[in-house]
Formats: C-alpha cells, sequence, structure tokens
C-alpha cells in the first residue's frame, strides 16, 4: 500500500523528475524539480492552488521520481516523457485544426510543387505550417505560374507534351524539353523563395537576365525579367517590419475566461514567412509565466530546428536553463528577448493581438453562451460545467435515466452517464429523478477520483416545477447549493422555455433557446437508448443466461449444433436420394 506521507519523507533534496499517477497506474503529470523534495510536497500542502492543480492532486494515488545530475538533465527528462506519455495534466500542444504545408519531393528527378495536410518522414521538404488556406494555394499557384514546373500529380514520360505546355504552363520535362539540371535549378529557386532568401533569387535572376542579353535570345530574357518582377512583388507583401535578424520566433499569448491562445510569427530575413497558434484550455487559471515556461520547453525541444531568436512578452520560469539547452541543440547561441520599446516591441504587441483575435474567433460563440446564460438566469458564477437529467421508462418498466454534460457551452458526449433506477418500482418520474441526482451527487462527494468528476455550476431537469423539486430535495440531502432550472416543453415535445424554482418563466435569446434545445435533445437520447437497450436484451433472454459465468458465445452453441445436426441430416438425404 502506497502511504504518500511517508514516502514524501523519503524524497531526496536533489533535482530531477517526478511522476505523478492514478489509481490505475496511469500517468497524469510529470514535472521538472531543482528539489525534489521541496517541490513535491507543495502539492500536498493546505496552499491556493489552480482548479487544475487541485483536480490533479485529488486523482494522485501514487508517484515516482527520478534523480537527476542537474536542473537541464531534468528538464531534457521531462520533455521526453511527457511527449512519450501525453499526460491528461501536462501542456499537450494541440491546435484546432492541421495547417496546410507545401511539399516539394526533392527525390524526384522532376520534383513537384503541392500542398498537404500531413508531414512524413520521406526525404522530402516541407514548407509551413500555413495558417491561411488561401495563402498557401496562392503561393502554390505563383510558382506554378512563374516557374513552370509540371502540373502532373503522376509523372510518367510521353511522346508528346500536354496542354500545359502548348499554353507556356509547363515546361514539359515528360518529354524531354527540358533537362534534369536545368529542371532542378527552377527547383532550388523556389526552395529559397520559400525560405525567405528572394535577395539571392533577385540576384541569380539578373545573372541569367544578362547572359540571355548577351545571346540575344531576348524572349527568354523576358520571361526571367517577369519572373524577378513578380518576386520582389511578394517579396515586398512579406516584409513586415525593419528587424534585420536571420531568424527570429515571436510568441504572443492571450487568454480569457474560457481558455489561453499562443501565437507563433516565423520571421525570416525580415519577412513572415508563416504562423502557428495553440489553445490551452486547462492553463487559463495559471500565470503567464508558468504557461510560457511549459510552452517553450515543449514547443522547441521536439523542433528539428531552433531560431537565433525568440522574442516573448515576459520572463518565464526556467528561462536561463532553457535558453542553455537550447543553445546546445542548435549549436550556437540561442538568445530569448523581451522587448521594452521600438519595432521590436510593435511586433510582440501584433503577436499578441493576434492571439487575441484568433482566442475571440474560436470562442465567441461559447463565451457568449456562458456569459449570457450567467446573465439570463441571474447566477453568481460562470456556468462552466452545466448537466442536464432525463427519465425514460415504457409504463413504469425498465425505468432509466440519462445525464448529459456540457462544458464552456459545448456538449461533451464523453461525459454521459446512464443510471438504472434502483428503488422505484412504479412510475414516478420525481422519485426517479430524485434518486438519480443523489447518486450522482454522492459519486463525487464521496469519490472524487471517480468518473463524474467536480459537482455541476448549475442543473438542468427535462421537465417542469416536480422534476425542479425533486432535484432540489437531492441536492438539500447534502448541504450544498447548486442553482436548478427546468427545461418544459410544448403538446409536440418540443423545447418551449426554461423555469426557475418558483415557477418563472425565463426569457430566453435565439441562441441560448438552441444551446438548451440541444442539450435537451442530447439527454433525451442518451435515456432512450439506454431504454430501447435494456428491452431488446429482455427480448433475447433464455433460460440459458442464468447459468453462472456463461457467455453469448456458450448461450448460442445449443441453437448452433441444432442447425448443424439439421443440415447434415439434409445433405444425407440428398445423397440417398441419388443413390
Amino acid at each position: 500500500m502506497f502511504n504518500i506521507e511517508e514516502e514524501l519523507k523519503k524524497l531526496p533534496a536533489k533535482p530531477g523528475v517526478y511522476i505523478m499517477k492514478d489509481k490505475n497506474d496511469n500517468i497524469i503529470y510529470v514535472g521538472k524539480a531543482v528539489i525534489l523534495k521541496n517541490r513535491v510536497k507543495q502539492y500536498f500542502r493546505k496552499t491556493n492552488k489552480t482548479a487544475r492543480i487541485q483536480k490533479m492532486v485529488s486523482l494522485i494515488d501514487h508517484f515516482e521520481y527520478i534523480v537527476t545530475d542537474n536542473e537541464a538533465e531534468a528538464l531534457i527528462l521531462e520533455c521526453n516523457l511527457i511527449k512519450k506519455n501525453m499526460p491528461k495534466f501536462n501542456v499537450l500542444l494541440k491546435d484546432d485544426k492541421t495547417y496546410p504545408y507545401i511539399k516539394i519531393d526533392v527525390k524526384s528527378d522532376f520534383p513537384n510543387v503541392f500542398l498537404t495536410r500531413t508531414i512524413k518522414n520521406d526525404g522530402a521538404k516541407y514548407f509551413g505550417p500555413y495558417a491561411n488556406s488561401g495563402s498557401a494555394k496562392e503561393m502554390v499557384n505563383f510558382i506554378k505560374q512563374k516557374f513552370k514546373i509540371r502540373q502532373c500529380k503522376n509523372f510518367k514520360s510521353n511522346k508528346k507534351p500536354c496542354l500545359n505546355y502548348h499554353i507556356k504552363r509547363c515546361l514539359a520535362p515528360c518529354c524531354n524539353c527540358i533537362s534534369k539540371e536545368e529542371y532542378g535549378k527552377q527547383i532550388n529557386q523556389i526552395i529559397m523563395l520559400l525560405d525567405g532568401k528572394t535577395d539571392e533569387i533577385i540576384k541569380g535572376l539578373d545573372k541569367e537576365i544578362k547572359e540571355y542579353s548577351e545571346k540575344q535570345e531576348y524572349e527568354k530574357a523576358a520571361i526571367v525579367r517577369d519572373r524577378k518582377v513578380a518576386i520582389e512583388q511578394i517579396s515586398e507583401r512579406q516584409k513586415v517590419s525593419n528587424i534585420n535578424e536571420k531568424a527570429i520566433d515571436v510568441i504572443g499569448l492571450y487568454k480569457n475566461e474560457i481558455s489561453v491562445c499562443i501565437e507563433i510569427f516565423f520571421v525570416r530575413n525580415s519577412k513572415m514567412i508563416a504562423r502557428e497558434h495553440y489553445f490551452l484550455d486547462d492553463m487559463r487559471e495559471e500565470e503567464n509565466r508558468i504557461i510560457l515556461s511549459d510552452f517553450v520547453k515543449q514547443y522547441y525541444m521536439r523542433k528539428d530546428e531552433v531560431p537565433g531568436k525568440i522574442m516573448v512578452q515576459e520572463e518565464f520560469e526556467d528561462l536561463e536553463i532553457i535558453k542553455e539547452i537550447l543553445s546546445e541543440k542548435a549549436g550556437r547561441k540561442v538568445e530569448f528577448k523581451i522587448p521594452q520599446k521600438g519595432e521590436k516591441l510593435r511586433f510582440i504587441e501584433m503577436a499578441i493581438n493576434n492571439a487575441k483575435i484568433t482566442l475571440e474567433n474560436k470562442t465567441r460563440e461559447k463565451q457568449n453562451i456562458v456569459l449570457s446564460l450567467k446573465e439570463t438566469l441571474n447566477l453568481e458564477k460562470l456556468p462552466r460545467k452545466i448537466e442536464c437529467f432525463d427519465i425514460s421508462n415504457i409504463s413504469g418498466d425498465y425505468m432509466v435515466a440519462g445525464m448529459c454534460v456540457a462544458i464552456d457551452g459545448a456538449i461533451k458526449k464523453n461525459l454521459s452517464r446512464r443510471f438504472k433506477i434502483k428503488t422505484v418500482f412504479t412510475q414516478d418520474d420525481p422519485r426517479c429523478m430524485e434518486e438519480v441526482v443523489t447518486r450522482r451527487i454522492k459519486h463525487s462527494l464521496e469519490n472524487p477520483k471517480g468518473g463524474f468528476g467536480n459537482l455541476p455550476d448549475v442543473i438542468f431537469a427535462d421537465g417542469g416545477i416536480t422534476q425542479i423539486r425533486a432535484i432540489k430535495r437531492a441536492i438539500s440531502k447534502y448541504n450544498i447549493e447548486i442553482p436548478v432550472f427546468g427545461m418544459v416543453k410544448d403538446d409536440k415535445h418540443s423545447t418551449k422555455n426554461l423555469i426557475d424554482e418558483d415557477r418563472n418563466v425565463i426569457n430566453i435569446t435565439t441562441e441560448q433557446f438552441n444551446f438548451i434545445t440541444n442539450l435537451q435533445d442530447e439527454v433525451h437520447n442518451v435515456a432512450i437508448e439506454y431504454n430501447r437497450k435494456l428491452r431488446e436484451r429482455a427480448v433475447t433472454k433464455s433460460k440459458l443466461d442464468d447459468i453462472p459465468r456463461n457467455r453469448k458465445s456458450k448461450k448460442r452453441k445449443p441453437i448452433k449444433e441444432i442447425w448443424k445436426y439439421r443440415r447434415y441430416k439434409k445433405g444425407r438425404y440428398f445423397r440417398n436420394c441419388k443413390n
């Protein structure tokens, strides 16, 4: 039996990594410590903790630790363990969608340039990600138009060139109209363009124009000139500042009551070539310095290339040790800068502003629902967790209940629960509701490590005042306060409106009405499906089910043997007929 208090006394005063595990031996958190003894003890002291850390501590059943020689080794080990085990309470870098990349299959004799949303270890070159898919498509179209590389996806040799060659959209490498070396020269220029090295391309194009002019090949010189002008124009559009460093990443962080967004700008040779953003929903209550520290550690430890300079909005934890490790990884000095004025500060502000806009666009609908419900229902705190209950039965038989959960305005189907009524034996929906809510609250109070999680901020009942009163009776048994509202239906069994404990009808907006309707439909489906499952099980029930440890396969075996015997007898009959 693991005794946490006793194990805390055994912790060494050395650097290392600690691993928190739940009762199922799953890793739920990995952390680094300069002094293991001091750091791990902090989690079990009665101090103010964020909701995320409180929940994590409540699930800890036992912990392990690995001692390292120094803090740098501990940080590297921490990042590796997080990457391998993906603990639920660590910062896990997930964006909300897969962004497009521009891919060049450089291993091909005549490479193609196209968009992809998956990165493979196939030796190809990938550029991106592009937050705006329209920009990525525009760049690919520009490349194919100006460099006239092949348009076909599957390259094969042909005797005659296709239409793209005749309309001057392709150089027809399939018909050997261009050599491998000449085609490769264009691919190298495209790679430099996507890397932001436009100055080098323009110098090379100037040289080509001069060579063609001296040979009096003016048509070819005009083609190269048009390409040069187009590249100069696109280069001007990319230029975003007068920052002269070759490679900078700019990180901006913004958070609201719903989530955290981190935006990264990739600036290469004074041009912004791409950007990324990440959402960290569980970190909104943490300080910026902790969020930035966790993000930077994970993000850059898994990247192959690290820029020479990274700009952030404020100092964060483990800054010096992270700087040391990234410098060693890159083989050169990596700096972290916190701009205070001038162009660099403006760039940080632009990243923060973009993070704000990105987050608001993502959470606007959900945030508006949560905030508006707080105001409409006159609640003391945000209804971040809403639970809804419904009863289902057939004339008092197969009595069940369904529960569905909405968190931050989004219905979470994986948190839905089903109940079989145990103490009510006649058709009495209010008593069934009281039993179900009593059991649900008991789960959280007696077993905080269970699957029900925290108590809800508000409860919706699929029904009227009798259902509300039944839920209030259940809540009163535990001396807690949870607001309860009823979702009243019309004659067509559709959502009509909300009522409170005093039967007052609450005026709701269209958005609130749609949200509540979806919630009511979801809980209704959960209850109905469970009821249907029980009825189907009763129809197929036989006396074979009463045999202990009798599996379905064994239950079906006698039936299979009967049909096997009948087929055998039938076959023997037909054989006798032939004779």
